[in-house]
């Protein structure tokens, strides 16, 4: 069983189900980890003797795709290699058989590739048994480790009888419940009820209308390019359209995509392989598309049970002939006595057939499509709290972090650059002045600065929220524990803009930065030594720090130091100064060439 739970809640799931059925009777699922190709050989060597350079030069000529290389492929002694040539290295081979040290090397592999080399915990598998663990598995725990897990791996788990769940933490819901607790709390200061996301209506037009323009980045399952572009020919408009089109964009039924776009608007005739089914395949114009679809087929034509049917469902999808070649009687038998001759009731069979292998399961993609739903509904009327959350949840991502700001921009938001008095760790969305509109701003978050740790963070707004917001960069040393917050963190944050309010210029806080954080050690000294002031304070005061204030950087010095520690321009960019001359020579933004290409004719658009 696969269960999804936000990321920062998962913990507080398996705590709960071991609290619940007994911590003895609950348990993780152990994994082991083995030693591949280039592990193998870089493992040999060392035991060997040989120089780290030469054997990670050898090491370096086995490609690192496909992930199931092994050393017989590269050598062109498998099966594999055989069926599939492109896995042999040539250059690898020739090293093999003309140097001594290398044979050796490799042959030594050889014997080793694939054995246990550690172990380690599945990252989402849940073991609950019947009764004590010990009765039914044996049970391994890291030196230090904190808890116990099954020896047996997750197959070896199901083999011996017991029911495997994965626990997983699905980022999307963190996002979800970020968002939803930014909302409350604004609502809560105007009085509103609470927005309950389990309640939102599913015929919102404004919701389809994102979808319809493809408008879905960090919209669940639709934000990749090929689901835009499907988006835009399907023009979904109701709940429904949403459920089929996360099942069909997979390998397999992503073919179908097209005939069911044409279907829903009118321009491909509805077909069905059996008039009598058209209740099941309406909503989706004659399609199969989920396996619910195939079992209710076999239980209206072939005359099956559901339980009967959900074993055919399973024997399509498994392909074996013998089984298959069984169900195809049963069913011609069913049919006939629904009065449908064998060759209808075989043309039928072959229609399911070629579905089941690869229908969806439609509670699951109903589940998705939910998902989808909510984040495009905050997305579309909760626009600066959403994209807040996303932005937090991926800001140690800097491409997706630049691609999340253009699309925050293009939904008219404002994003203010991070602020040492204002920003917190994450992104946040600030209230407006008049609180009955939406949100359209958003705060950069601290925590999205390369180099800056969130327990740095953290300090920094402790100290704001003690003594109010920081005067100047003397001020901000002497408030923060220095323990924390070093040298390279405070440049980190001077670098990225985030101290711009405490001095005239970057170049100044640079400049000031070896004076205030002399003064701040000293302090630190003096009220560790228990040194008094004149009043008998133990908690001496700063002396005023004379401040230095330089002229500032050029634009392209600061922006170097924006781009090494956002990983982006956020203030400008580089060739400002030349836009106007650009705009004159050039025809099309770089960024704009993905909406202004038409893929050819006949070629694949998903």
């Amino acid at each position: 069983f696969d269960i999804d739970f936000c990321m920062d809640k998962r913990d507080r799931v398996i705590e709960y189900v071991a609290a619940k059925y007994g911590r003895d009777h609950v348990s993780q699922i152990i994994t082991f980890g083995t030693m591949a190709a280039k592990a193998v050989l870089r493992d040999s060597g060392r035991v060997l003797g040989m120089p780290y350079g030469q054997v990670d030069r050898i090491a370096k000529l086995i490609p690192m795709r496909p992930l199931d290389l092994s050393l017989g492929d590269v050598l062109g002694r498998s099966e594999k290699s055989r069926k599939e040539p492109d896995r042999v290295v040539a250059e690898f081979r020739e090293l093999y058989e003309t140097d001594d040290a290398v044979h050796d090397l490799v042959d030594l592999a050889l014997k080793l590739e694939d054995l246990t080399r550690n172990a380690g915990k599945h990252a989402g598998g849940v073991v609950i048994a019947p009764g004590p663990l010990t009765d039914y598995a044996p049970l391994y725990s890291e030196a230090g480790g904190d808890g116990v897990v099954t020896q047996f791996d997750k197959d070896d788990v199901e083999k011996v009888g017991l029911v495997k769940f994965d626990f997983l933490g699905l980022r999307t819901l963190t996002i979800i419940d970020w968002t939803v607790k930014a909302i409350n709390e604004r609502r809560a200061k105007t009085g509103e009820a609470a927005l309950d996301i389990s309640q939102l209506p599913l015929d919102d037009e404004a919701v389809y209308a994102l979808f319809k323009r493809a408008q879905t980045i960090a919209v669940f399952q639709f934000e990749s390019r090929g689901m835009q572009g499907m988006l835009k020919d399907a023009k979904p408009d109701r709940f429904e359209d949403l459920i089929a089109l996360g099942a069909l964009y997979r390998p397999g039924p992503m073919d179908l995509i097209p005939s069911y776009c044409k279907r829903k608007h009118g321009s491909e005739a509805i077909e069905y392989p059996d008039q009598r089914v058209e209740p099941v395949l309406r909503e989706t114009y004659g399609i199969m598309v989920y396996q619910e679809q195939v079992m209710q087929m076999a239980q209206i034509v072939g005359g099956y049970s559901l339980g009967g049917a959900d074993l055919l469902r399973r024997a399509m999808g498994k392909k074996k002939v013998e089984e298959m070649a069984r169900h195809r009687a049963i069913f011609r038998e069913g049919a006939a006595k629904n009065g449908v001759d064998e060759r209808m009731a075989d043309a039928v069979f072959d229609t399911m057939e070629k579905f089941a292998g690869y229908g969806f399961n439609k509670s699951h993609a109903a589940a998705y499509a939910l998902v989808s739903y909510q984040t495009a509904w905050l997305k579309t009327h909760y626009s600066a709290e959403f994209m807040a959350a996303v932005l937090s949840a991926d800001m140690d991502n800097t491409d997706k972090v630049v691609n999340l700001l253009g699309e925050a921009r293009a939904l008219g938001l404002e994003v203010l650059p991070p602020d040492i008095n204002s920003s917190g760790y994450k992104f946040r969305a600030l209230d407006p002045a008049d609180r009955a509109t939406a949100s359209k701003t958003i705060r950069y978050g601290l925590g999205a600065i390369k180099g800056v740790g969130e327990g740095a963070i953290d300090n920094v707004v402790q100290a704001r929220e003690r003594s109010g917001a920081f005067r100047d960069l003397g001020d901000f040393c002497v408030r923060v524990d220095a323990q924390k917050i070093n040298k390279r963190t405070l440049e980190a944050l001077i670098l990225s803009g985030s101290m711009d309010a405490l001095a005239k210029n970057r170049a100044s806080l640079l400049a000031q930065l070896p004076e205030a954080m002399r003064a701040a050690e000293q302090l630190a000294r003096d009220a560790l030594a228990g040194q008094n002031d004149m009043f008998g304070s133990s908690s001496p005061a700063a002396a005023p720090l004379e401040l230095v204030e330089v002229d500032d950087w050029p634009a392209e010095r600061r922006l170097a130091g924006e781009r090494d520690t956002l990983g982006h321009y956020l203030s400008g960019h580089p060739t400002d100064a030349w836009r106007e001359l650009l705009a004159r020579v050039t025809t099309c933004p770089v960024g704009e060439l993905g909406r202004l290409y038409k893929p050819q004719e006949g070629r694949g658009r998903y």
